[in-house]
C-alpha cells in the first residue's frame, strides 16, 4: 500500500476518534436547545436529553433530570435512541477497523491483505452509518425548533426555544463521521481498482509465455 493510503487511514482513525467524542459530548451535554426570556434576563433555560437545566446569575446552573421515562416526549425518545446507537456502531466501528490498517500487524496468514481490506471498509460504512444516525436526531429536533420558533399562533412575547451548543456539536460529529468513513473506505477502494489491472497484465503474460512454450513443443 502506498504511502498516501497509509496516512489516509491513519487520519482517518483520528478524524474517526475526535467525531465520536463530539457525538458523546452531544448525546450527554444538556444544552440541546436554549431559552431566555426578556422579562428575566438574567435567568435563561436548558433543555438536553436527559436533563433540564436552569441559569442564573446568582444560583449559577441548576440541573434535573426527567421524572419518568414514559412521559417523556416521542422527539426526546427517538433522540436518546438513535444517539446511543450511533454511539455503539461507531464504537464498534473503530474496533473493526483498527485490526484492519496496514500499520497494524494483523491477519498475516494466507489471504490477510484482502481480510485487512474487508475489516477497514467495513469500519468506514460502520462510522458513516454512526454519523448519519447522529445527524438525523439533531436535525429533526432542530426542525421542530424552527417550526416553533416561527409559529404564527404563538405570542410573540412568548419566548421560544433555540439552538443550543449540544446541536453544533452534534452536527459537526455526524459530518466528521461521515468524513472518516469516506477516509477508510478510498484507500481500500482504489487499491482494489489498482490490483486488478495488475493481476490482468500478470495473467496476460503467464498466458503468452505459456502459449509459446507450446509453439515450441
Amino acid at each position: 500500500m502506498d504511502t498516501w493510503a497509509c496516512a489516509l487511514e491513519l487520519l482517518g482513525m483520528l478524524v474517526y476518534a475526535g467525531a465520536w467524542l463530539c457525538v458523546l459530548a452531544t448525546t450527554l451535554l444538556p444544552q440541546w436547545l436554549t431559552m431566555s426570556t426578556a422579562l428575566l434576563p438574567v435567568e435563561s433555560y436548558r433543555l438536553g436529553l436527559w436533563e433540564t437545566c436552569v441559569v442564573q446569575d446568582i444560583r449559577g446552573t441548576e440541573c434535573r433530570a426527567y421524572d419518568s421515562l414514559l412521559g417523556l416526549s416521542s422527539e426526546l425518545k427517538l433522540s436518546r435512541i438513535l444517539m446511543c446507537v450511533s454511539l455503539a456502531v461507531g464504537m464498534l466501528g473503530m474496533l473493526v477497523a483498527i485490526p484492519g490498517l496496514y500499520l497494524v500487524n494483523s491477519c498475516g496468514e494466507h489471504g490477510g491483505s484482502r481480510t485487512k481490506r474487508a475489516l477497514t471498509v467495513t469500519g468506514g460504512v460502520l462510522g458513516m452509518l454512526a454519523g448519519v444516525l447522529c445527524l438525523v436526531p439533531v436535525s429533526y429536533m432542530a426542525h421542530l425548533a424552527v417550526i416553533h420558533f416561527f409559529d404564527e399562533k404563538v405570542p410573540d412575547v412568548v419566548p421560544r426555544w433555540e439552538f443550543g451548543d449540544a446541536m453544533f456539536c452534534g452536527w459537526a460529529g455526524g459530518l466528521l463521521l461521515i468524513l472518516a468513513g469516506l477516509l477508510l473506505v478510498n484507500p481500500c477502494l482504489c487499491s482494489q481498482t489498482e490490483a486488478q489491472p495488475a493481476q490482468r497484465r500478470r495473467y496476460q503474460a503467464v498466458s503468452a509465455s505459456y502459449r509459446k512454450h507450446s509453439e515450441y513443443v
